[in-house]
């Protein structure tokens, strides 16, 4: 099975990463696939660090049954701002998964690792949490996936992503600690070129 970060990033080929330039005020494709590459780790990142959890796990499990992989049928409304329902509230999926205060940290690292604006940085990141966890409730469908089986499969999808992206074993870092700077800091001064790299493999 491929690991999530390779399903996602088919989900944003074919023209969907220049739609969601173009939804950018001002941004550079450059900038969008580095910002885009940062929070799809961040989002992976927390789902793990949740998951790990017992209770965090039943949780995501559960809230699965609510993000069945449809929205991905309408993922250019979704992008444009048109779609509508639980599955394409962004805020709602990044509040659970980060906690409303860990959101403008998450924010911030983006707009430094990327040179994106705060703005465009969190409308990405509203865009891209009800992708991630369409991607993941699909996978949970289509594989009838267990607890157990959903933890391996985001495991070890983070255990391969940090292997491919050194920027990995940072954004965890930074999710430990409810947004360390120092974290932030090393991440931004990895560069675009780096954080460009899922676009470009």
């Amino acid at each position: 099975m491929a690991n999530f970060m390779d399903l996602l990033q088919g989900q944003l080929q074919n023209g969907l990463l220049d739609q969601l330039t173009g939804q950018l005020s001002g941004a550079s494709k450059e900038q969008t696939q580095s910002a885009t590459n940062l929070a799809l780790s961040t989002i992976l990142g927390a789902l793990t660090k949740n998951a790990a959890e017992p209770q965090g796990l039943e949780g995501l499990f559960g809230a699965l049954n609510n993000h069945d992989g449809s929205i991905l049928n309408n993922i250019g409304g979704l992008l444009s701002g048109s779609a509508q329902g639980k599955e394409a509230d962004g805020v709602g999926i990044l509040s659970h998964l980060l906690g409303g205060s860990n959101i403008f940290n998450v924010v911030e690292m983006i707009s430094k690792g990327s040179g994106m604006n705060r703005n465009n940085s969190m409308n990405l990141l509203m865009k891209l949490a009800p992708v991630a966890l369409g991607m993941l409730g699909k996978q949970k469908k289509e594989q009838q996936m267990q607890p157990k089986n959903l933890w391996d499969f985001l495991n070890n999808s983070q255990e391969e992503v940090k292997k491919q992206m050194p920027q990995q074993s940072l954004i965890t870092k930074m999710l430990d600690r409810d947004g360390d700077g120092s974290a932030m800091d090393e991440i931004a001064s990895m560069g675009m070129k780096v954080l460009g790299g899922l676009f470009k493999r």
